[in-house]
């Protein structure tokens, strides 16, 4: 699945929210699942995928993550419910085997 897209992951229902951009969700998604990359999602354990947008180029998929990184958090939450109202992990159905709920690394 190489094209440009913006993606939303959550560490589960209402929990903390992601919002990247990549032009390989399927690598990208590994990564983040795997805590290949030190960082914020490994941290809070954010790894379920709750919204993707593809777009037609980097640019416009640029865009768009950092318009909805400005938006409110009740803004992006009514964006994922709207496709996808039981925060079902979209992975899933794009190949990535399911996940266990775990803790975040700082035990919480």
């Amino acid at each position: 699945m190489k094209q440009p897209c913006v993606y939303i992951l959550a560490s589960r229902p209402y929990g903390t929210l992601y919002i990247g951009v990549t032009s390989d969700l399927i690598a990208r998604l590994y990564q983040h699942r795997t805590n290949a990359v030190r960082g914020f999602t490994a941290r809070y354990a954010v790894h379920h995928l709750v919204r993707f947008e593809m777009c037609e180029t980097m640019e416009q998929a640029i865009l768009r993550e950092k318009q909805l990184k400005r938006w409110h958090r009740q803004w992006k939450i009514n964006l994922i419910e709207a496709d996808n109202p039981q925060w079902v992990d979209l992975a899933v159905g794009l190949g990535s085997p399911p996940i266990e709920p775990q803790l975040r690394r700082d035990g919480c």
